[in-house]
């Protein structure tokens, strides 16, 4: 029988108590205890003791203020979030708030349905973890957000990062390598921010000719240009009011980047052929598999509008970072191809788990989907073998056993102790060793979780 998961903890660090019973009540009809600190020597003093899943600070205290709350908060425990409040908000100390590590920022007098909300959402991601740690079916369905799936820690730091950053900023810089799934992180920064109700559009900055890009992002009025036989709306005007995702904007010719600083520094659009300028409110997320710090330093790339773009950067690890949500994402792809398919295909084999933990993945998860993709046209079992994804990987070109051995995710019946035993203990010593007996560490470096790792230890006799 699952055990209950205990009641989450709300820490309120006021020097005013008179707000404390209003509190209470929002907090305790969504199953929190409560606790209560006037000022924040007190709370972080306590912290060990109190050990809160979310804290209320007060910013302007006696003593320590709630951005030194904050800190030795976040220091302490990372896992604990920390919501601000202040009778009296600016600009700069809600950047302060939510580049320090704040979960969001409550102005007062309260907006009680905000804040229910907001502890709404830590309550249940508490349960969501909970839930991950106590279950293994259908966990890849638990570990999904906005369309991505991570249970490594790089990952919870992405989520993180989008929830805490995406009600506050107007633009944020997404990296990382081609396929890792920037595009996904745009869309979720868009769904979880203030515009998800207005458009988000998308352009292309590798694909559209250099000669039209001005005329695609700022749009024209007629006659502009040769074959300007009508007055054309840009996309930044189209996305008034949104969020515009510029996919691949390192590509973006230098001769149209001044242009661009200007729509997101000032909100002001020109379009080609005309003296007027246009106020636009467009939310802009940037993304770019290149190192834009060093294309700027280089002249590549304009130093201003980087530092612009990349006020805030979300970075998204290669998949061979993060091998241990493989089998996450590959659960989440046989479901989405056999039912496309139309074939009653239920996962995979272990021979094939150990095949997909092997493979370095270039392409990240983009081509892990179109191997499972394939993989699922190709099998006509009810399980995809290690034949069918080799056989899916060559047709990508990817050797299928070019990264070193990993160790297999789950403990499926079919897997063989004695094959297990003498192929793979050294490894998992090795790796023990090597981190110092710390499993978390050696988890990661495995590629599974710490439970899969603990019943290996268990199984193959292991000291530890």
């Amino acid at each position: 029988m699952t055990p209950p998961v205990p009641p989450a903890r709300l820490l309120v660090v006021d020097d005013d108590k008179g707000i404390l019973p209003v509190i209470e009540r929002v907090a305790r009809a969504l199953g929190f205890d409560v606790q209560f600190r006037d000022n924040g020597r007190e709370a972080i003093d306590g912290l060990e003791e109190l050990d809160p899943d979310v804290a209320l600070v007060d910013l302007q205290m006696p003593g320590l203020n709630g951005l030194d709350v904050l800190r030795a908060m976040r220091d302490a425990d990372p896992d604990c979030r920390v919501i601000l409040m202040t009778g009296n908000p600016t600009i700069d100390t809600a950047v302060q708030a939510v580049q320090g590590g704040a979960l969001d920022y409550l102005e007062k007098p309260f907006d009680f349905d905000r804040l229910r909300r907001l502890l709404a959402g830590v309550r249940d991601g508490i349960e969501r973890r909970e839930a991950l740690l106590q279950a293994d079916a259908s966990v890849a369905q638990r570990v999904e957000f906005h369309g991505m799936i991570g249970r490594s820690p790089e990952m919870q730091q992405v989520f993180d990062a989008i929830t805490r950053y995406a009600p506050h900023v107007r633009t944020v810089l997404v990296t990382g390598e081609t396929g890792t799934g920037k595009e996904l992180v745009a869309k979720a920064l868009h769904a979880v921010g203030r515009r998800h109700a207005r458009r988000f559009l998308t352009v292309n900055c590798s694909a559209v000719v250099e000669t039209l890009f001005e005329s695609e992002l700022f749009g024209h009025v007629r006659g502009a240009f040769t074959g300007a036989s009508d007055t054309k709306v840009g996309v930044f005007e189209h996305a008034d009011g949104g969020t515009l995702f510029l996919d691949e904007v390192g590509e973006l010719p230098l001769t149209l980047q001044p242009k661009l600083l200007r729509a997101v520094e000032n909100g002001e659009v020109q379009r080609v052929g005309s003296l007027d300028t246009r106020k636009v409110d467009v939310s802009v997320i940037a993304a770019t598999n290149r190192d834009l710090k060093a294309d700027a330093g280089a002249g590549r790339f304009r130093s201003d509008l980087y530092y612009r773009l990349s006020i805030i950067e979300i970075h998204l690890p290669p998949l061979r970072d993060r091998r241990e949500d493989i089998p996450y994402l590959t659960a989440a792809f046989v479901r989405e191809f056999a039912a496309r398919v139309g074939r009653p295909i239920t996962g995979v084999t272990t021979a094939a788990e150990l095949l997909l933990q092997r493979a370095p993945w270039p392409g990240n998860v983009r081509e892990l989907r179109n191997v499972v993709e394939r993989a699922c046209i190709l099998s006509d079992g009810r399980m995809l073998t290690d034949r069918d994804l080799a056989s899916a990987m060559a047709i990508s070109g990817q050797a299928a056993a070019s990264a070193p051995p990993m160790l297999p995710f789950d403990e499926a019946d079919d897997a063989d102790p004695n094959l297990l035993s003498t192929v793979q203990r050294d490894q998992i010593q090795r790796v023990l060793l090597d981190t110092g007996g710390n499993k978390a560490k050696a988890a990661r470096v495995l590629g599974v979780s710490r439970r899969s790792l603990y019943r290996w230890i268990e199984r193959l006799h292991l000291e530890a």
